[in-house]
């Protein structure tokens, strides 16, 4: 098939979300699909109706009728959808001429806007509706802040979705409007959904729309030319569908290094053409977690058995000591922050702080801040509050300098803040407490105690104690957060990966880690190494003392230091 992705400039292509399917992965989701849909066909006589609501190249639909047709099915009738003139016309064109026999009709024309039209129940709640045997689909991937807040919140209203809607969200839901009971589909997405909180509403309306038969995560195997992270879902139309005790099989592909030999797990013949890349295959079942919405994880008899173990010597969450936040954000950074001191002509404000950002991150002890904040907030016995630029007349100064830009932050007037406060300043007082700081996206954990009262910034995340005094909780805390305990935890419990093995260390995922007992001596041993590990300056030392760490945290939670193959 004609690859048009590569006529599509960059700005295009990420504005209409198109990232067109390679030919190996569209015939696996294809064998995939028929597989399903002739374990339960008594006929291959009878008319299969099958549907691509965003054609693109015609690389899905070409490999499904190929394939349908090598399996006997003689009877198509195929639709499609797409609202680029181009790939509509080229993708007729080649169906037509590989396969002349088959019933085509594809229009150039958007496929939310057809199924709004053509499914409205209040307009054609008596008359005879067009439903689907088979949806193949790779739905536009096109976020809230590309799409425009006006139209998502128009899908919201006609889809019933709320929250951030993302395009393919209504794809899903236009999808199951479409589809025959018992119809099939398989679908390629973003993988984002399984296990982030803005993907709950996707995974609730598939639970509540479709039984999921299989789902894929293909991770980090870089199938697609742009930073897409795929999944592909197989799914099936039934009433009743959400059982927790229903065993869905979930396979995980994620790239595990190098190698001059093709791993024989290899599922399809996409990955084996990726080079020298030696990938990761567990194969398990779907995990919803504890109520209907969860992040879903991908669930083995070992890993269970490893995430029951460390539960029976959990005592406290992160989330029990204290809050996890992000750090503050400002909105207007090239006024706010800096590293340059002589661009305030010697007139320092007074109201400058130091500024803890990822440039200067470090297991256990961060170095020096690099960045100062003119810091906007201050705090009374009612809290936090703006300053009073009078009383500092070197940043009213500066302030002032920029007041224009400060000024068109409408969003600031509208919640009745003065023009010249940053945006999120968190509460002042809080800074001065000893913290826990740490990096949203690393290989390796990376978490550092704060001592000095530093501020931290948007691009890092921290936690102070509940309770001030117990002061070697969090060292207790941060001995954990940079254990090889935390990673092989973080890989059984949320199986969210990005590229190059990197972790997400985000508020949803770091409230949950465990603890074991404070009181106990284990714990006790664990607290002072870390805090030897904070004051030490010579490598090697810090190198023996961060393995020993990693041995005692282990046997705090009852385990050995092998590491569970799931």
């Amino acid at each position: 098939m004609l690859q048009l992705d590569k006529k599509m400039n960059i700005k295009l292509r990420k504005d209409t979300g198109s990232h067109y399917t390679p030919a190996s992965l569209a015939s696996f989701v294809t064998t995939q699909i028929l597989d399903e849909y002739e374990s339960k066909t008594n006929s291959k006589d009878q008319p299969l109706r099958i549907i691509d609501p965003a054609v693109g190249d015609g690389e899905l639909l070409y490999n499904l009728i190929k394939t349908a047709q090598e399996r006997g099915f003689n009877n198509l009738e195929v639709f499609g959808f797409d609202i680029n003139h181009d790939a509509v016309e080229t993708t007729k064109k080649t169906i037509k001429e590989k396969f002349p026999t088959v019933y085509l009709d594809i229009k150039k024309n958007d496929f939310l806007d057809w199924v709004l039209e053509t499914y409205n129940e209040s307009l054609f709640s008596g008359s005879e509706k067009l439903k689907f045997d088979i949806v193949i689909a790779n739905p536009p991937y096109v976020r809230t802040q590309i799409m425009g807040s006006v139209k998502s919140k128009q899908l919201a209203e006609e889809f019933n979705l709320s929250g951030r809607v993302d395009l393919y969200h209504a794809f899903i839901k236009g999808i199951e409007k479409i589809l025959k009971p018992k119809g099939t589909v398989g679908i390629i997405v973003s993988n984002r959904f399984l296990t982030t909180k803005s993907g709950e509403l996707v995974r609730k309306g598939l639970l509540d729309d479709f039984k999921i038969l299989h789902v894929w995560d293909l991770g980090d195997t870089r199938l697609f030319d742009a930073a897409v992270l795929p999944a592909v879902l197989l799914l099936e139309k039934t009433k009743d569908n959400f059982d927790k005790s229903s065993k869905t099989k979930f396979t995980s592909i994620y790239v595990e290094g190098k190698t001059q030999k093709n791993d024989p797990m290899l599922v399809f013949d996409a990955l084996r053409d990726g080079g020298n890349n030696l990938f990761k295959v567990i194969h398990g079942t779907l995990d919803h977690g504890n109520k209907y919405g969860d992040v879903w994880r991908l669930a083995t008899q070992q890993s269970d058995d490893w995430l029951d173990q460390v539960k029976s010597n959990t005592k406290f969450l992160f989330k029990d000591i204290g809050k996890v936040k992000v750090g503050i954000k400002t909105t207007a950074d090239n006024v706010f922050i800096t590293s340059d001191m002589e661009k305030f002509y010697g007139k320092i404000p007074e109201t400058l702080k130091p500024l803890i950002t990822h440039h200067v991150a470090k297991r256990f002890k961060a170095n020096d801040p690099i960045k100062y904040i003119v810091y906007t907030h201050e705090s009374d016995e009612r809290g936090k509050k703006a300053i009073n630029l009078s009383e500092y007349p070197n940043t009213k100064e500066y302030l002032e300098l920029h007041r224009q830009q400060l000024s068109d932050r409408t969003y600031i007037a509208k919640s009745n803040r003065n023009w010249f406060e940053i945006w999120v300043p968190h509460d002042p007082d809080s800074w001065k407490h000893p913290k826990l700081v740490f990096r949203d996206i690393s290989e390796q954990p990376i978490f550092w105690m704060d001592l000095s009262g530093n501020i931290v910034n948007g691009d890092c995340y921290w936690l102070s104690l509940n309770n001030k005094g117990e002061s070697d909780l969090l060292w207790l805390a941060l001995a954990v957060a940079n254990s090889s305990f935390i990673e092989e935890f973080y890989d059984h419990s949320f199986n969210n990966k990005l590229y190059s093995g990197r972790r997400r260390f985000i508020t949803q995922y770091v409230e949950k880690f465990p603890l074991p007992d404070p009181s106990m001596k284990g714990s006790k041993e664990i607290v002072a190494v870390a805090k030897k590990i904070y004051t030490e300056t010579e490598n090697k030392k810090v190198l023996e003392l961060e393995e020993k760490l990693n041995h005692l945290v282990y046997e705090a939670f009852g385990l050995n230091t092998k590491k569970v193959c799931r």
